[in-house]
């Protein structure tokens, strides 16, 4: 794990890369920020977290860390011991966590609760949409003693996602204080974040609904081994892919109206 800093002091604030060793993004726009080194406001922690990983470009050596952060972790896994020391060292801060994904090039949030707090930062970020996953499950990084903000910041491994980064996380200092200046806020439409679509077993899979985008109850929406899935109920597709999960298409997701600017 790499960690770095900006400015002197105890940091309040944190950027958080590599979460995922094959999304490479996160590291950019840490890399961006010691290179330019601006003088921040406040200090603010940095964050490298699956080194490994990332040097194979591999998502993870022995499990998910985005599934690691129970209060008590047991097992010997790589990983395990990186959310220890990774709760740790966020703990009590307001973080960004900036990740990528194959299923969509355009940036959007994923929150765990809109609050005072977490409002109007995202209502300041560069996203197409806000994803509320509810209380924090799974042992994911929102499940940690911080105020955490995850960013997907498009496609994985593409320029495009890692130029979105750079940005996001500029937005993120400039919107918590931690750099100068002024955004105006945005409403953005907002989304619960629901149950999962599970694929059937086939050898390839295929998706035609887009992200955010209401699917009808009746339309096909993807294929397995080029036979025609359709959608029982309504729903908003989040983080749809055809190769992005092993097991699954995405989840089903509902819209829940907008983070209004303040």
């Amino acid at each position: 794990m790499r960690v770095e800093q900006l400015g002197t002091g105890d940091p309040e604030l944190a950027i958080v890369g590599a979460v995922h060793g094959d999304e490479p993004c996160g590291v950019r726009a840490i890399e961006w920020l010691i290179e330019e080194d601006p003088e921040v406001s406040q200090p603010v922690l940095l964050v490298v977290a699956n080194e490994e990983a990332l040097e194979r470009n591999i998502r993870y050596l022995d499990t998910d860390l985005n599934r690691s952060f129970q209060y008590v972790a047991a097992g010997s896994a790589h990983e395990l011991a990186l959310a220890e020391r990774l709760r740790e060292l966020i703990r009590g801060k307001t973080v960004l966590s900036v990740h990528s994904t194959r299923s969509t090039h355009d940036p959007f949030a994923i929150v765990s609760g809109i609050d005072a707090t977490v409002s109007p930062i995202v209502s300041r970020l560069s996203v197409d949409a806000v994803v509320d996953a509810g209380p924090p499950s799974e042992g994911r990084i929102f499940d940690t003693s911080s105020t955490v903000i995850e960013v997907e910041a498009g496609f994985q491994g593409s320029e495009a996602a890692a130029e979105n980064a750079i940005q996001l996380a500029e937005e993120f200092l400039i919107a918590t204080g931690g750099l100068p200046g002024e955004l105006e806020p945005t409403e953005h439409p907002l989304f619960e974040l629901g149950s999962p679509i599970q694929k059937p077993d086939a050898g390839s899979y295929e998706v035609y609904a887009n992200n955010f985008s209401a699917v009808e109850e009746g339309d096909v929406f993807a294929a397995a081994d080029e036979r025609p899935i359709e959608a029982d109920e309504r729903f908003w597709p989040v983080l749809l892919s055809a190769d992005g999960y092993q097991d699954i298409f995405g989840y089903r997701g509902e819209k829940q109206g907008s983070v209004a600017p303040s």
